[in-house]
């Protein structure tokens, strides 16, 4: 069998508007990219609906102990990997509650693995290895629309009864199976053809930043817009650690820092040993039983 013919694909076709992009001098193709890469906020608020949608999946996932992985192969692995990455120090959760999968495995992140985003047993087993089940949410990614990894993953994922999401940058490209929800930014021709790295990478970010920032935000991992359930593992968390208890008690810097000791660098835990006159496992505990939301506790213990 030949290879597939791609042509047909938007994220495939020259960009009329960067056709002579290699005659320009470095500002003008700064210029140039600056202006494609302001396409790209436009085509993601186009998909709102969805993202919202996909981001009440994943909520109500979390809320029933289910976890989120992100599946892809190149630049949409790696960025899935990314985000995962960032929720234990950002939002204090376990390493376990969102993955990135990266068609290849680990060697796949720093370099890249040929042929790995082109074998649909790789994604099946993918899905196996990592123990996906009833009550996660798989969400695939693929800007192209048709990498048979993803594809094959999705599969599998919607057999074993995960919630499943499917994230693209073409219009015509659609999951192989049903999905529960697509999510479509077109963010059209890249500047240099098919470098879907470009335009459609900054889409793809953007959309995964989106649904695991709102998804904390609902869980109760956000008060106001502070990161109270950060834990402080360096300087610059119990800096800002330190920071958000000050405001929010009123303490000298000083003193926060010794409470924010005493909550084991747990930030939201200092506060409500603050706020509500308890130790350090009585806040933990008061949190627990108010699913870990702050303005819960504090709202029903003031």
């Amino acid at each position: 069998m030949g290879v597939p013919d791609r042509s047909k694909l938007l994220t495939e076709k020259k960009n009329p508007r960067t056709k002579d992009i290699d005659t320009k001098g470095a500002l003008e193709i700064v210029d140039i990219i600056n202006q494609e890469d302001r396409r790209v906020a436009l085509a993601v608020r186009k998909e709102r609906k969805n993202i919202a949608r996909a981001i009440d999946l994943i909520v109500e996932a979390f809320g029933r102990g289910g976890r989120l992985f992100y599946i892809g192969a190149g630049t949409s692995g790696r960025l899935g990997i990314l985000d995962a990455s960032e929720m234990p120090p950002t939002f204090g959760t376990p390493p376990e509650l969102v993955r990135g999968i990266i068609a290849g495995g680990k060697e796949a992140v720093f370099r890249s693995v040929e042929g790995a985003e082109d074998s649909r047993q790789g994604g099946l087993l993918a899905i196996t290895t990592v123990g996906v089940k009833a009550g996660d949410v798989v969400v695939g990614v693929a800007t192209g629309g048709t990498t048979p990894f993803v594809q094959s993953a999705l599969r599998r994922a919607r057999k074993l009864k995960a919630r499943t999401i499917f994230l693209t940058s073409n219009p015509d490209t659609d999951p192989e199976v049903p999905v529960d929800v697509v999510i479509r930014p077109v963010t059209g021709p890249e500047v240099v053809t098919g470098s879907t790295r470009m335009k459609a990478g900054t889409a793809t970010k953007l959309v995964l930043n989106t649904l695991t920032t709102a998804a904390m935000i609902k869980t109760g991992r956000v008060y106001g817009n502070l990161m109270v359930d950060l834990k402080a593992t360096n300087n610059k968390l119990a800096d800002r650690a330190e920071r958000i208890i000050v405001e929010l008690t009123g303490l000298s810097r000083q003193a926060s820092r010794n409470l924010l000791k005493k909550a084991q660098g747990r930030a939201k835990t200092a506060i409500v040993m603050h706020l509500l006159g308890l130790g350090y496992k009585e806040a933990q505990g008061r949190l627990h039983l108010y699913g870990g939301s702050l303005r819960r506790v504090l709202e029903t213990n003031s």
